[in-house]
C-alpha cells in the first residue's frame, strides 16, 4: 500500500490512487505527497490536513529519543486457539507483507531523557485487531512498567477483537485492564493516544483507561462502529459522530492534539508526573524573586476609595472582572488544559489541568464565566453543571494518585439551576465533591475570585485554606434570593447585602477564610500582573507550610477547619 495506510472514509476511492515508490496521492484532496515530505509533514496532508494512519516503526521514531527504543516480547507469535479455518495462513500472509510479528508493538524509550514503556498498534496487521498476542505483549509491558516503576503511553488504532480468535480475543479486554489496574495502584502514569480507529473491545478496555486520554484530529473512536450501529438498528448517523471532537465534547478525551505537537505534549506530560517527595519542589532560579504588588499599584490602591458592601456585590459580578483563566494563564508555567467527566460531558464554566508554579506541578481547576456576552452563554454564565464538578473531581482524584497540591479558583453565582442538571444529579455531584475532597490525600487551596455562591461555591472549596479577593463575596444565596425568601420583596436586595456579612472582611472575622487577597484596579494588565505575583508569593509559602506536614495532619487539619463551624 505505499507510505501509509487509509481511513475506512476513503477506502472508497482506492482506484483513484496512483501509488509510486517515491510518493502518494491524498485520498481526499488528491495532492502528490512525496516519501521526504511526507515524512516531514509527520504524515500530515499539507493540503487539506489529512491525518493518514502511521505504521509502528514511524511512529515510535517520531515520538522517542532517536536510537532509545529497545523492542520487547517480538519473540511470542499467534496460535490458532479455535482452529479457525485458514487463520494461520492469514497470519503467515500478514506477516509478510507488512513485515510485523503481530499487530502491536512495545518496548522501552526515553522521551526527552525520562524512560517510558510504549506500545503502538498497527492497523495493517489485521487492523488492529486485538487477538492473544496483542494483549499478551501489552500485559507483559504494563507489568513490566509497573515492576519497573515506569510510565506507559500507549497509541491505539484498531478495528476491535480479533473474531478468528473468538471468545479468547474477548478476554484480553479483562486482561489488560487487570494489568492497567495494578500500574495504576502503583501510582503510575498511563497516557493513552487514541488515533484512527479505534473501535470495539480495544477501545472497552486499555484505550480508554489512560489517566490522560488524547486523541489526534477526527479520529475515530467508539464502541460500536458506525457501519456496525447503522447495520444493526438501521440508524443514520450525523456527521462527525464518533469523531475526536465528538467525544472530547462528549467527556471521554482529555485533549486532542495535532500531530506536529503531540511529542511535545507527551513529553511534558511526563515531565510532569515525575515522582518528587513533597509540594514545595520548586526551581532554585526563583528562590530571590520578589512576589509582591509593584509600587503602581500601591500608589493606585493608596488613591483608590474603599467600596461598601452592595459596590462589592456589583463589582464581584463585573463582567470585565478577571477570571480563573486570566490568572491561570499568568501564574502557571506550562499549563495543560485536560477536559471532561469520563461520563457525559465536558462543561465549559469549569476549566482544570496541569501546570507549573515555579517548577512545583500542581492541578489547577477554575470557575470561567465569560467576559462578553458570547462568552458568557459559551460558559453557561459561570454556573457549572453536574458533569463540571465531576470534572473537577476526576482532576482532584487524579491530582491525589500522583501527590499534586490542588488549586481551585471560584468564581460562581451557583450550580446551574436548570432541567438537565436535575435530571444528571445535581446535587449529588455536589455532595460528592464535598464528601471526596474532605478526605483529598494532598494539599488544596481555594481562592474565591468573584462571586462565591451558595453550594455551587463550596463544591470546589472544602481547602486546608481559604483566600477572598478584597471585592469578592461569598453566601448562602444572591442577596436578591435572601430579600425574596426572607422578606418577600427582592428590592430589598441592598439591605439584605449589609445583613448577610458576605465581604471578603467579614470571612475573615467570621474565620471563614484564612487570607485577603488586595485589588489593585479591576481587569487591566497592571491589575492582572500585580493581583497575580501577590498570589504566587503566598501560593508557594501555602505549599511551603504543607511540606512540613504529612498527609495525615493536612487531610486532619482540612476536617478540623470545617468541623469549627
Amino acid at each position: 500500500m505505499g507510505l501509509f495506510d487509509f481511513n475506512k472514509k476513503a477506502t472508497a476511492k482506492k482506484a483513484d490512487i496512483v501509488v509510486s515508490p517515491e510518493s502518494i496521492i491524498c485520498p481526499v484532496c488528491k495532492k502528490e505527497i512525496f516519501k521526504e515530505e511526507a515524512k516531514r509533514m509527520k504524515y500530515v496532508c499539507p493540503e487539506c490536513n489529512y491525518y493518514f494512519r502511521v505504521r509502528a516503526n514511524n511512529r515510535i521514531r517520531m515520538v522517542v529519543d532517536d536510537g532509545s527504543f529497545e523492542a520487547w516480547f517480538d519473540d511470542i507469535r499467534t496460535e490458532n486457539p479455535l482452529n479457525f479455518p485458514d487463520y494461520e495462513g492469514k497470519i503467515e500472509d500478514t506477516m509478510e507483507k507488512t513485515k510485523l510479528s503481530e499487530g502491536v508493538t512495545v518496548g522501552s524509550a526515553t522521551l526527552r531523557g525520562e524512560r517510558i514503556v510504549i506500545g503502538v498498534i498497527d492497523s495493517r496487521f489485521l487492523m488492529g485487531s486485538m487477538g492473544h498476542v496483542v494483549g499478551e505483549r501489552i500485559t507483559l509491558a504494563v507489568e513490566k512498567a509497573t515492576e519497573e516503576k515506569l510510565p506507559v503511553i500507549l497509541f491505539c488504532c484498531s478495528g476491535g477483537a480479533r473474531m478468528q480468535e473468538g471468545i479468547v480475543s474477548l478476554m484480553q479486554m479483562a486482561k489488560t485492564s487487570a494489568a492497567l489496574k495494578k500500574h495504576s495502584d502503583a501510582g503510575l502514569l498511563y497516557i493513552s493516544v487514541l488515533t484512527d480507529p479505534t473501535t470495539g473491545g480495544v477501545t472497552a478496555s486499555f484505550a480508554m483507561l489512560g489517566d490522560i486520554i488524547l486523541a489526534e484530529p477526527k479520529a475515530l473512536i467508539g464502541f460500536a462502529g458506525p457501519r456496525v450501529i447503522e447495520q444493526t438498528i438501521g440508524e443514520k448517523l450525523p456527521e462527525g459522530f464518533q469523531r475526536s471532537e465528538f467525544q472530547l465534547e462528549h467527556g471521554f478525551v482529555d485533549a486532542i492534539v495535532e500531530r506536529d505537537n503531540l511529542r511535545n505534549v507527551l513529553a511534558n506530560l511526563v515531565k510532569m508526573h515525575i515522582r518528587k517527595e513533597g509540594y514545595a519542589n520548586f526551581d532554585p532560579q526563583f528562590d530571590n524573586v520578589r512576589y509582591d504588588a509593584t509600587e503602581l499599584m500601591k500608589e493606585r490602591a493608596a488613591k483608590s476609595k474603599p467600596l461598601g458592601v452592595w459596590d462589592k456585590v456589583c463589582a464581584a459580578r463585573q463582567l470585565f472582572r478577571l477570571q480563573s483563566e486570566d490568572y491561570i494563564n499568568t501564574i502557571f508555567d506550562e499549563f495543560i488544559e485536560l477536559h471532561g467527566d469520563r461520563y457525559f460531558r465536558d462543561d465549559p464554566a469549569i476549566m482544570g489541568g496541569i501546570g507549573y508554579l515555579d517548577g512545583q506541578a500542581v492541578t489547577v481547576i477554575g470557575v470561567n464565566k465569560g467576559k462578553s456576552l458570547e462568552d458568557c452563554k459559551k460558559h453557561n454564565y459561570g454556573m457549572p453543571s453536574p458533569e463540571g464538578y465531576r470534572k473537577a473531581l476526576r482532576l482532584m482524584k487524579q491530582a491525589e494518585k500522583f501527590h499534586r497540591p490542588v488549586i481551585t479558583f471560584v468564581n460562581t453565582s451557583g450550580a446551574y439551576p436548570g432541567l438537565k442538571a436535575e435530571e444528571n444529579g445535581q446535587g449529588e455531584a455536589i455532595a460528592r465533591n464535598l464528601f471526596e475532597m474532605a478526605g483529598l490525600k494532598t494539599p488544596i487551596l481555594t481562592i474565591m475570585i468573584g462571586e462565591g455562591g451558595s453550594g455551587g461555591a463550596l463544591a470546589l472549596a472544602v481547602g486546608n485554606e481559604v483566600w477572598m479577593e478584597e471585592n469578592a463575596t461569598y453566601s448562602i444565596l444572591s442577596p436578591e434570593g435572601f430579600a425574596s425568601i426572607l422578606w418577600k420583596d427582592s428590592s430589598r436586595s441592598t439591605e439584605a447585602a449589609e445583613v448577610m456579612r458576605i465581604t471578603a472582611h467579614d470571612m475573615k472575622e467570621l474565620k471563614v477564610i484564612e487570607d485577603i487577597i488586595p485589588e489593585y484596579g479591576m481587569a487591566d494588565e497592571d491589575a492582572l500582573t500585580s493581583i497575580s505575583s501577590y498570589m504566587k508569593g503566598h501560593m508557594k509559602e501555602f505549599l511551603k507550610k504543607m511540606n512540613e506536614k504529612s498527609i495525615d495532619q493536612i487531610v486532619e487539619e482540612r476536617y478540623t477547619r470545617f468541623r469549627k463551624f
